[in-house]
C-alpha cells in the first residue's frame, strides 16, 4: 500500500505565498507522475500542476507564472510553491501520484487533501 500525505496548507492573504508538500510512502518501486489538483466548493477537481520523473512539468493556465511544482525523487516528495495567491486559488489541494509498486503493478493514488484559504 501507498500513502500520500500533504502538508503546508493554511490561510494566507491575497498576494501571499504558501508551499505545499506531499510525501509518498509505502511499497514504492518508482513514481512516474506526481501532481497537484484542487477542488473548490461547487466546482470540479482540476489539475493545477504535474511533474514527471524526468522533470517535465505541466501547469494549468490559471497558475502559470505564479506556481512552481518540483520534486525530490530520493524523498518521494512533490512540492508546490504558490506565489501571488488570489482568492480564486482557494480550494482543497490534493496530491496525486502514479506509483509503480514493488510488486510491479502501477496504481494511481490520492492524498487526503489540504485546505488553502486566500482571504484578507
Amino acid at each position: 500500500q501507498v500513502q500520500l500525505v500533504e502538508s503546508g496548507g493554511g490561510l494566507v492573504q491575497p498576494g501571499g505565498s504558501l508551499r505545499l508538500s506531499c510525501v509518498a510512502s509505502g511499497t514504492i518501486f518508482s513514481i512516474n507522475t506526481m501532481g497537484w489538483y484542487r477542488q473548490a466548493p461547487g466546482k470540479q477537481r482540476e489539475l493545477v500542476a504535474a511533474i514527471i520523473s524526468g522533470g517535465s512539468k505541466n501547469y494549468a493556465d490559471s497558475v502559470k507564472g505564479r506556481f512552481t511544482v518540483s520534486r525530490d525523487n530520493a524523498k518521494n516528495t512533490v512540492y508546490l510553491q504558490m506565489n501571488s495567491l488570489k482568492p480564486e486559488d482557494a480550494a482543497v489541494y490534493y496530491c496525486n501520484a502514479d506509483v509503480r509498486l514493488t510488486t510491479g503493478f502501477l496504481y494511481n493514488y490520492w492524498g487526503q487533501g489540504t485546505q488553502v484559504t486566500v482571504s484578507s
